[in-house]
């Protein structure tokens, strides 16, 4: 019987350019905008607060961006980084061009923008890439560039508790 461990990909196998789909999408729901809000103790009112919420500009609470950040990152862990990440090295150029609400969908893209070996630290490389998040209706809600150590193939450890 053939056996696969899932994993992300290595350094060698990221090519510049290359757009990675993380399906399926996430639903946000009220349950995660309180518990994210309340475990960050971000008590921001556009986000607890459904009457207050009401009566500004967008007429209901938002979804805290940092549980939409969270999310987008999150998204793209099976498909790049499982079991390959070294370190995040940094988060930058973050941007939350409209709004996610509770019962919308959020699908996350990743795009690949530059690899290269680390200079300091043979066996492993630094990998940017940028994660985009849309709702259902295709409207970018969240962007962000994500600077990664990751690890060469022949360099990286084996997995633990795999024979």
């Amino acid at each position: 019987m053939t056996e696969f461990v899932q994993r992300g990909l290595y350094v060698e196998e990221l090519e510049v350019g290359a757009r990675y789909l993380h399906r399926p999408g996430r639903t946000a729901t009220e349950a995660d905008n309180v518990l994210f809000s309340s475990l960050t103790m971000n008590a921001q009112a556009l986000h607890l607060d459904a009457a207050y919420s009401a009566t500004q500009p967008f007429g209901q609470r938002l979804m805290n961006s940092m549980w939409t950040l969270a999310t987008m990152v999150g998204a793209s862990v099976a498909q790049i980084t499982q079991g390959t990440l070294v370190a995040q090295l940094g988060l930058s150029d973050i941007s939350f061009p409209a709004p996610l609400f509770h019962g919308d969908t959020l699908y996350t893209d990743t795009e690949i923008l530059d690899v290269r070996l680390s200079s300091s630290r043979p066996g492993q490389g630094v990998v940017t890439m940028r994660h985009t998040g849309r709702n259902q209706h295709g409207e970018v809600v969240a962007t962000a560039t994500r600077a990664a150590l990751m690890w060469c193939r022949d360099a990286a450890p084996d997995t633990p508790g795999q024979p």
